[in-house]
């Protein structure tokens, strides 16, 4: 009957998980690597039998592993809402962030038709993931519903029970008529009332216990954390998640900000936060601007001075693009936001993109722009791979994916904000420098958190204290601990002092090398350098000799002390 509407599916909880067992990489050896599920391989480039969708997901994991990252974060996963507003443009609620059902993987991005396989066929993707050594962190939206605002469809909490799941008291013509919107999405939900903490409780013990997930990142996560309708880093939520045996095992991570409060380093000293002045202090340095040397020391040693209360450095998230802005080709290829394609005349997304098209706007065939435009993405990349924290990549970076320079592809679930893995042939060079990157890194986890005590100095270009209000040089020194080595990666290679100079002045200088305990220097990478010489193999680094070494414009060195490999 057509005036009939299922309001659940029963499901056989019956699933052969194969022992499956979660990676439970330390946050001082993660990088994370985030995706659309869906836009990850619906590109028929994808090359996958079922393009966007869980299964197709799954067919990329050996490229995932040959990445070599270690953990997956996904755009929201679970059954979202579509605005029919969008839908009458032709457009779509493409990152999925107008959450429906909390407790539900989405159905659009199953590979079967049949009504519930979505739950199987996710189950299929962590358990896959899992084997090949990757976690998965859920983006999660529980700050608000795509209910929308008093005008919107309702679909549940409103009519279940409006006030005591919504955050009311605007004005109207009725007491508490209005919703609060500190999302900007129509409303909010009401975190103080301990009905939707026990939701939020139970959907998040679902995802762990039943789909076996290791990790969330909450959107907008300083709307959870109210007490009297102010943020609070002991709100109750924040306090019941501790005191869960299960849910305070777990990854969490915060977006510690809405409209209505910023709160970068309130959150328990347990949980990572997305560093957002992390990502600006890279771009602004990146393009040269002066003043910007200091604010890239305290970024790249973990950021000291907003995230003193963390256990570890690593807790500190750091990013320099996600799905929500440019690309890192984007960033580099536009002056300014092209959004039109999103029906609001060029109104959406963010103006402050800190960006550079390096002399032409948008594609281009000349050769000198285009290589600058590569050197300063890999630039981009040493600074996220080689700092303390934990690094987040976005999905398609590692081989310079575009967006035509929209900077709010939200709603655009086409080749615009699909990966094009066209890209992954033109861009091979680009693409194996970030592989050796993110090998780098790892077989270092020691030099990125806490646990071994590592030493940062920043001696300068000419080994005195740097000027960091002119100085567009940065020269830091990074030497491990005493602390004990575990893991298979334990060994000499982990006990390497490591020399990182970044210039960002557009021309070249000369750098003075500072004494190393282990005498030699060798050069592992030069982001100046033609692809294959950019990023040399273990055992191929190249020895240096003479007191300095010449940084290129607007270029990194990454230099290792004694046997490099």
């Amino acid at each position: 009957n057509q005036h009939l509407v299922p309001k659940a599916i029963v499901m056989n909880d019956g699933f052969d998980w194969q022992k499956d067992a979660p990676p439970g990489h330390p946050w001082e050896s993660l990088v994370i690597y985030e995706a659309h599920l869906r836009g990850f391989t619906a590109d028929g480039s994808s090359g996958v039998e079922h393009p966007g969708t869980y299964a197709g997901f799954v067919e990329k994991i050996p490229y995932l592993q040959s990445l070599g990252v270690n953990a997956v974060e996904l755009l929201p996963v679970q059954e979202h809402f579509s605005r029919t507003a969008l839908k009458r443009q032709g457009l779509k609620e493409y990152w999925g962030y107008n959450t429906l059902c909390f407790f539900a993987p989405e159905s659009s991005y199953a590979a079967r038709g049949e009504p519930g396989c979505q739950v199987d066929e996710f189950k299929t993707l962590v358990r896959e993931l899992h084997r090949a050594g990757l976690e998965v962190i859920l983006d999660v939206v529980f700050n608000h519903t795509g209910e929308g605002d008093r005008f919107g469809p309702t679909l549940s909490f409103r009519g279940i029970d409006n006030q005591t799941y919504y955050a009311l008291g605007g004005p109207g013509e009725a007491p508490y008529s209005e919703y609060l919107d500190e999302a900007g999405s129509g409303n909010i939900l009401n975190a103080e009332s301990p009905a939707v903490r026990r939701l939020i409780r139970e959907a998040l013990t679902y995802w762990v216990k039943v789909m076996h997930v290791d990790g969330f990142r909450f959107d907008l996560a300083t709307i959870l954390a109210r007490r009297g309708g102010r943020f609070d880093g002991a709100a109750p939520l924040l306090l019941e998640l501790a005191a869960d045996p299960l849910l305070s095992s777990v990854k969490l991570i915060a977006e510690p900000w809405d409209m209505a409060a910023y709160r970068l380093g309130g959150f328990p000293p347990a949980w990572g936060e997305l560093n957002d002045r992390f990502r600006d202090a890279v771009r602004r340095y990146s393009l040269g601007e002066r003043g910007r040397t200091g604010e890239l020391a305290r970024r790249i040693s973990g950021s000291p001075d907003l995230l003193a209360a963390k256990q570890s450095r690593a807790l500190s998230v750091n990013f320099v693009t996600c799905h929500d802005g440019f690309t890192l080709h984007d960033l580099y290829a536009y002056n300014r936001k092209h959004n039109l394609a999103n029906g609001e005349a060029n109104r959406d997304g963010s103006d402050h993109n800190f960006s550079w098209n390096c002399g032409a706007e948008g594609e281009t065939g000349d050769e000198a722009v285009l290589a600058l435009r590569s050197k300063l993405a890999k630039n981009t990349l040493c600074c996220l791979l080689l700092a303390r924290g934990t690094p987040l990549l976005l999905g398609g970076d590692e081989f310079l994916r575009t967006q035509g320079g929209n900077n709010n592809a939200y709603c655009q679930d086409n080749s615009i904000s699909w990966v094009d893995w066209r890209k992954l042939e033109s861009e091979a060079g680009f693409w194996e420098f970030s592989r050796r990157l993110i090998a780098f890194r790892r077989s270092r986890p020691l030099f990125w958190g806490e646990g071994a005590a590592p030493v940062l100095r920043f001696p300068g270009g000419d080994l005195k204290s740097p000027d960091w209000q002119r100085s567009r040089l940065l020269v830091c020194l990074l030497a491990p601990g005493e602390g004990p080595e575990e893991g298979p990666s334990a060994g000499a290679s982990r006990r390497q002092e490591l020399l990182i100079i970044f210039n960002a002045r557009s021309a070249a200088c000369h750098v003075a090398l500072p004494p190393s305990a282990a005498g030699r220097w060798f050069l592992a990478a030069d982001t100046a350098r033609e692809a294959g010489r950019d990023f040399l193999l273990p055992g191929e680094e190249e020895p240096l000799s003479g007191p300095e070494i010449l940084c290129a414009p607007r270029s990194v060195l990454l230099l290792a002390a004694g046997n490099a490999s």
